[in-house]
């Protein structure tokens, strides 16, 4: 059963913090590499970050440095830690599961997703 349900997100102010939070089944989070993606209005969905189940991470190279994935093993919780946002990160993020790391390399897979969380950052 896909069980992934965001929290978190709100409304902050440019240069502020923001944590997003993704609920997990047991069975999901023990077998797949976790993720993040955002929508904004107009544009493409795109990956923020993903994470491994050994913990190896990708960052897009526009959040590299400001963003941190994370995920508790104890709580089958994945985070992203949003720090120094910028109205470009206004989007809805959510969370994913299914995707694999090869060699370092991350392997998306778009088969299970929450049901997303609005990031709006003002400026």
């Amino acid at each position: 059963q896909v069980h992934l349900v965001e929290s978190g997100g709100g409304l902050v102010q440019a240069g502020g913090s923001l944590t997003l939070s993704c609920a997990a089944s047991e069975r999901m989070f023990k077998l797949y590499t976790m993720a993040w993606y955002r929508q904004a209005p107009g544009k493409q969905r795109e990956l923020v970050a993903a994470i491994g189940r050994g913990s190896v991470t990708k960052y897009a190279d526009s959040v590299k440095g400001r963003f941190i994935i994370s995920r508790d093993t104890a709580n089958y919780t994945l985070y992203l830690q949003m720090n120094g946002v910028q109205p470009e990160d206004t989007a809805v993020y959510r969370c994913n599961a299914g995707g694999t790391f090869v060699s370092g390399d991350y392997i998306p897979n778009l088969r299970f997703w929450g049901q997303g969380t609005q990031v709006t950052v003002s400026s």
